[in-house]
């Protein structure tokens, strides 16, 4: 997620009519009509304030027959809720102990070839996580990578280029838009 699309997310909140329709929308899918009726507002308006949330991804709609529904993507808005005081805090937590490192050196060993090919993607979370992290230190920040020549790059580590750069998205490590990946700060990567 690139700073941009965080103050994309803080300005989409900004409004008490979006955030009405969010909570509405927890208790679950809601179609334009009902939510206009529910807020007092006109169908135009709940339009317009939905095609904001979708701006901003937080909400995400489905047909049924000639109905729109609306639902809530809360792991959206969870991240996004989380992203500013990660950010802010994180810088505290990046100091790595020593003994942390060391855990971090030894998975590392196990995991990579002596030049530095990846023997197999972990299995188990944390240990991925530490190898996806080291590959992507290796990535220019504020560079923006289309997606042949983020391929080109994984594949230097590990043949399976699909699965470690879609990695890279689950884990926030790099955000996609448009086939174009650029990381994200590191304060906004999940923590292992």
């Amino acid at each position: 997620m690139q700073l941009d699309k965080l103050v994309s997310f803080h300005k989409t909140m900004g409004d008490p009519t979006r955030i009405r329709i969010l909570s509405l929308l927890a208790s679950g899918p809601k179609h334009g009509q009902a939510l206009a009726g529910i807020l007092s507002l006109t169908p135009p308006t709940i339009s317009h304030h939905l095609a904001k949330l979708k701006e901003s991804n937080l909400v995400y709609d489905r047909r049924d027959k000639n109905t729109i529904y609306y639902h809530l993507n809360l792991k959206v808005v969870e991240h996004f809720s989380q992203a500013l005081p990660n950010m802010l805090i994180g810088q505290e937590e990046d100091k790595m102990t020593d003994a942390l490192e060391l855990e971090y050196q030894k998975i590392l060993q196990n995991f990579l070839t002596k030049d530095g090919r990846l023997k197999t993607i972990p299995a188990q979370r944390r240990k991925k996580m530490i190898v996806l992290y080291h590959l992507a230190n290796r990535l220019d920040a504020g560079r923006k990578y289309p997606e042949k020549e983020l391929n080109e790059y994984i594949k230097k580590f590990h043949e399976d280029y699909a699965t470690i750069r879609r990695e890279f998205i689950i884990m926030g490590i790099m955000y996609r838009d448009k086939g174009i990946y650029e990381l994200n700060p590191k304060e906004m990567w999940e923590k292992i």
